[in-house]
């Protein structure tokens, strides 16, 4: 995610610097690029810019937001952490991750999550979401989990997958171009086959008026990006007896 940001942020004939060192008791990587840079006013809170950005439910083009929130999510699981730096507009952007070598993980305080998921309460689980890093980054924790996953990018294909693929639960994005959420979601449930499906909202959008309409289409969950995955968990969790065979 971050060498595919440095690639889309920096124009052609830029430079893109990718470095990996050791550093006391972690292994460090830095991504460095020469491009557009990140405003100041921006910068701290660069990993949650998805949810400050843009508010239109149908952008054709993603920000940064979603996948650098995912990359920060991911890499604190793994006991590390991720920092962005900047000179400005124009100035290019650096992203370092610092992670525990495989000596200092045993020394890590114990995290609260994630919480796993025993296999025979597995989910088949589709996931709907133009954003190709966010869909296959939660793909990858759902796998992990023990559920089988299949996800979409289109949103006017979702019907014909989910038909196809005959999920238990959809985890779907609201900000999609052509339909957005809260149109598919009102297709799924106009659908009889369809109607015993949980719809989750996994959503850059949770203002009182998203989470009314959301109810108001169908939805029965609505998480806000960067996901909780504890809670997550828990909504996958729900319901095992009547999970689709």
């Amino acid at each position: 995610n971050l060498l595919n940001n440095a690639v889309k942020y920096t124009p052609s004939g830029g430079e893109i610097e990718c470095r990996l060192y050791t550093e006391e008791s972690s292994a460090v990587v830095s991504v460095k690029d020469n491009g557009i840079g990140i405003a100041a006013d921006v910068l701290p809170r660069i990993f949650d810019l998805f949810v400050q950005g843009d508010q239109s439910l149908e952008r054709v083009h993603g920000g940064l937001g979603v996948g650098l929130s995912l990359v920060d999510k991911l890499i604190e699981l793994h006991g590390g952490f991720v920092h962005a730096s900047s000179e400005g507009p124009g100035k290019g952007s650096e992203f370092t991750v610092s992670l525990p070598l495989a000596g200092a993980v045993e020394r890590l305080a114990p995290k609260s999550f994630p919480v796993e998921v025993a296999e025979p309460g597995g989910r088949r689980v589709l996931i709907v979401d133009d954003n190709v890093d966010a869909a296959q980054s939660l793909a990858l924790i759902l796998e992990d989990w023990h559920h089988t996953v299949e996800y979409c990018y289109d949103s006017t294909k979702a019907i014909d997958v989910a038909r196809d693929f005959r999920p238990d639960i959809v985890l779907l994005d609201i900000g999609m171009p052509h339909l957005n959420g809260f149109e598919l979601a009102r297709h799924f449930r106009a659908i009889p086959e369809m109607k015993p499906v949980r719809l989750v909202a996994v959503t850059g959008y949770g203002t009182p008026m998203h989470l009314d309409a959301g109810k108001k289409a169908g939805f029965e969950h609505h998480l806000v990006k960067p996901v909780d995955l504890a809670k997550l968990e828990e909504i996958l969790s729900l319901g095992a007896e009547n999970a689709q065979q």
